[in-house]
């Protein structure tokens, strides 16, 4: 899908197809009152005829209205005239990128001029770009039968102030970048799990690597970690035949500061090992690497940004399967950082291999180390679908966190990480436990990781009910986030 910026002067071409707003009532916005006028009120009185009502979640197309040139123009609903918030907007567009998907267009502009709330037009264009490439994402690579490909080809953003255009052609970069690393986010994790190993993500890091002249990989195998003494990641990677990886990747924006650290969990298939989960429960869980494929996807959009920051991304690669060779309940481990754990259930799996990895982290000495988790489904059952979970040792890093997940609307909750809940993880025969029992799971997962994060200002983001949708149905598909949310946090501190 190609995107575009062009000045409102700009006549449009006779093969572009407007997308016009309409308030409810059919009252008309200021570029509907403008096709009205060339339509010699036309419009007008075809609205009257017409079932739509204006109302949002409402498009028709019309097609060779008098006195324009364009021979299709959609009409979208937009709810009664008000200022909008964010949401209403991004409805509007995920509204109007459905329509437009069965269509013949070939080309569009967006002529919506409606204002929403603490929002330029640069912020508007942004936000179009992301949710218009989330609705006609699909992923259909392992089909016989491919679904038809979509007709439209280009999306043309106008401009009315020449004032804004330079933070227009900012604002569109940011977009495209941020809606590309979304969608290769996406193909990573909706890929089958007998295809994504944690080989498979290695390699994926390699190309990486080869397309972006200010990024290297560097990949740790089993005996490199061996010698490095991980053994908790060890443990939970040796009931697989399936070798771990500890993948690092490094771009170097022009940057002075310390670098900023992501941390990404890359469970390519979590059955939970000897705790073994219900046949149900497994459904989803090749999306348990979906940390590992946001780390990827934000480093790819930084480095497309060229963002003036310098980046590590590092991914604990490996599958937790039961066998004669894994982990058992009581096994006891000693870490990368020299404290040991007893493994009460194989299952809280991840909090292990991230433990290392957090470890591993500070030999970069990074300022800031953030790490993303599909960790506990205790998440889920506490903020839905809708939110992430945040816990953080640093109050101004979670507050720039959720300032970054407001703003990108890829939204992030804080929960407390307070002393009491550490007590949950006492074991009598090792530093600690893996779990902490069933009430706070997913605060006592954290507190877990805290206990490895203590040399740098730290933030945990527990994605398990955002990262993807896991039901039993056709609606299973990973969504990309966190990654709006991460590169929004890069941009609002290293990228002004």
């Amino acid at each position: 899908m190609k995107f575009a910026l062009q000045s409102a002067e700009t006549p449009l071409k006779p093969e572009v197809c407007p997308v016009i707003g309409i308030y409810e009532n059919n009252e008309l916005t200021p570029h509907a009152k403008k096709l009205d006028s060339q339509s010699r009120n036309e419009l007008t009185k075809f609205l009257k005829q017409a079932d739509l009502q204006g109302k949002m979640g409402q498009t028709l197309f019309l097609y060779n209205l008098p006195g324009t040139k364009h021979p299709r123009l959609l009409l979208v609903g937009c709810g009664p005239k008000k200022t909008l918030n964010e949401q209403e907007f991004r409805k509007i567009i995920f509204t109007a990128a459905k329509a437009l998907m069965v269509s013949k267009a070939t080309k569009i502009a967006f002529q919506l001029s409606l204002e929403v709330k603490n929002h330029d037009t640069a912020w508007k264009i942004k936000q179009a770009i992301e949710v218009f490439s989330d609705a006609l994402y699909s992923f259909n690579e392992y089909k016989s039968e491919k679904q038809p490909a979509i007709t439209l080809q280009e999306i043309i953003f106008p401009v009315t102030d020449k004032k804004e255009l330079k933070k227009c052609e900012k604002l569109f970069n940011q977009g495209i970048a941020i809606a590309d690393g979304v969608n290769f986010t996406k193909n990573l994790a909706n890929q089958p799990s007998n295809v994504c190993t944690p080989t498979y993500l290695a390699n994926e890091a390699r190309k990486l690597a080869k397309q972006y002249k200010n990024l290297k990989v560097t990949v740790l195998e089993k005996k490199d970690m061996e010698k490095l003494g991980m053994g908790a990641l060890l443990a939970v990677s040796q009931g697989s035949i399936q070798p771990p990886k500890l993948i690092c990747l490094e771009y170097k924006g022009k940057s002075s500061k310390k670098p900023v650290a992501l941390v990404g969990k890359g469970i390519t298939f979590d059955t939970g090992g000897i705790s073994l989960k219900p046949a149900d429960s497994m459904i989803g869980m090749k999306y348990d690497m979906c940390g590992a494929a946001t780390v990827l996807g934000t480093i790819k959009a930084a480095a497309e940004l060229n963002l003036p920051v310098h980046l590590y991304g590092i991914i604990a690669a490996a599958e937790n399967m039961p066998s004669g060779t894994a982990v058992k309940p009581e096994d006891i481990v000693t870490t990368l950082s020299g404290q040991t754990v007893e493994i009460m259930n194989t299952d809280a799996e991840g909090r292990l291999v991230l433990a290392d990895a957090l470890t591993y982290a500070e030999r970069f000495h990074p300022e800031i180390v953030i790490d993303i988790a599909t960790l506990t489904g205790a998440v889920v059952i506490a903020l839905g679908i809708h939110a992430s979970g945040l816990l953080s040792n640093n109050e101004k890093l979670a507050e720039d966190l959720i300032d970054a997940g407001n703003e990108s609307f890829d939204r992030a909750w804080q929960l407390p990480l307070w002393d009491e809940y550490q007590e949950q993880l006492k074991s009598p025969f090792a530093d600690m436990s893996n779990v902490g029992g069933r009430s706070a799971g997913t605060i006592t997962a954290a507190c877990f990781l805290s206990r490895f994060a203590k040399k740098f200002q730290w933030a945990h983001l527990d994605v398990a009910g955002t990262a993807a949708m896991m039901g039993q149905g056709p609606d299973r598909f990973a969504t990309g986030r966190p990654v709006p949310l991460l590169m929004q946090f890069l941009i609002n501190k290293y990228g002004k």
